[in-house]
């Protein structure tokens, strides 16, 4: 009996919390949410979850919400399978600004592109689109994942959006990132992961 279950969405942002259990080889409950169809606003997702959105976990008894949040939380909490840096590790601090990178400066930055929205980059946290894929192309340039030659959690986060990205073709050729794209997809993991999107 498995005391972790997820709530997933196919083919939403909840993959890559099912791209993170698949990677950290634990038993678990897949409850999937038919978010198009509206199940995500029933009372019985609501009740997991008030704002109606997937991805949503509980394990041991709590229930937790935001991809990031459950990324951070899952990866400590399996320190056995090696996704995360340790407390007082070096590497510790990149892979934690990695983490939140995604829904605070890369997802937004991705919307805002998507959407052809104007915006002054001085009022808002992520900057300009520019500024904001530089700056995952130069951590790239340092090695093979976000955290150089050590495949993390971080990856999961920053590599699915990327994909997306690539996916809804929002990013031209991008040599350093279209390898790390192919790096990731080529996870094991990730083939498990794309099985319960159907």
């Amino acid at each position: 009996m498995t005391d972790l279950t997820v709530w997933h969405g196919p083919n939403t942002r909840s993959t890559g919390t099912v791209w993170l259990v698949e990677e950290l080889g634990v038993p678990y409950e897949l409850r999937k949410v038919d978010v198009f169809g509206g199940a995500t606003r029933g009372p019985d997702f609501l009740a997991v979850n008030p704002a109606g959105k997937v991805p949503a976990i509980r394990h041991n008894g709590k229930t937790l919400t935001e991809m990031a949040a459950i990324s951070l939380y899952l990866a400590d909490a399996f320190p056995e399978a090696g996704l995360a840096p340790a407390i007082g590790e070096p590497k510790r601090a990149d892979y934690l600004y990695w983490s939140v990178f995604r829904p605070g400066v890369l997802e937004p930055a991705i919307i805002t592109k998507s959407q052809g929205l104007d915006v002054d980059p001085r009022m808002v946290g992520w900057g300009d689109w520019d500024t904001v894929l530089s700056l995952v192309e130069r951590r790239l340039s340092d090695g093979e994942y976000i955290l150089g030659d050590q495949f993390s959690a971080a990856d999961i986060l920053i590599g699915g959006a990327l994909g997306w990205l690539k996916h809804f073709k929002l990013m031209g050729e991008n040599s350093s990132i279209d390898r790390y794209i192919d790096r990731l997809h080529a996870r094991p993991a990730y083939a498990r992961m794309q099985a319960t999107n159907t």
